[in-house]
């Protein structure tokens, strides 16, 4: 089954956020964190039920993780239906927790 994958206006400005953090120092390195996010969020299209539960009470609500030099990103997605994903924050490991 392959999924739909929408932003939220909250996950794009997450995208945004992450993206200018980074280009201030590196635009090279800003470039590949974006990628490797991407390349990540792509996966969720295929394999959304592989990823780990953010509740332990909610099948629906999962969290992906990024790896990215030594840490990484935490994608918050739910799947809404049979045909769409929403993701909903990401953030960087080191951030604060989105729930």
């Amino acid at each position: 089954m392959t999924y739909r994958v929408r932003y939220t206006k909250g996950a794009q400005d997450d995208l945004h956020r992450l993206y200018a953090s980074l280009l201030e120092r590196d635009l090279k390195a800003a470039r590949r964190r974006c990628d490797a996010i991407a390349k990540g969020i792509e996966i969720l299209g295929e394999f959304s039920f592989a990823c780990r539960k953010a509740l332990t009470d909610n099948l629906f609500l999962r969290e992906l993780v990024v790896t990215f030099g030594a840490a990484g990103y935490v994608t918050l997605f739910e799947i809404e239906d049979n045909e769409t994903i929403t993701i909903l924050a990401i953030r960087h490991q080191r951030e604060e927790d989105y729930h």
